[in-house]
């Protein structure tokens, strides 16, 4: 099963918005994400990211909530052997 996670963007490369990428950080793990369905997310916020995409942006404290039922779960592990 696939789940959209949240992870906070570190740097962005790219100027087109349509080729724009982020380095994003879920919960330790730092996966390149594209940024073209969210132009406005900035390095600092964090983002929603399911397949390789950021579909949305999310506030910090919801995303620290889902980073703590993953760690419950041990799903973050998970994304350390090539998940998103």
């Amino acid at each position: 099963m696939c789940l959209a996670i949240p992870g906070k963007i570190e740097s962005i490369t790219g100027d087109d918005p349509i080729t724009r990428m982020g380095r994003v950080n879920f919960g330790g793990v730092i996966k390149e994400a594209s940024l073209a369905y969210v132009p406005e997310a900035q390095v600092g916020e964090y983002v929603i990211v399911h397949a390789g995409f950021a579909l949305s942006k999310v506030d910090e404290e919801e995303a620290q909530k889902v980073f703590a039922y993953l760690k419950q779960m041990e799903e973050l592990d998970e994304l350390k052997e090539g998940g998103p």
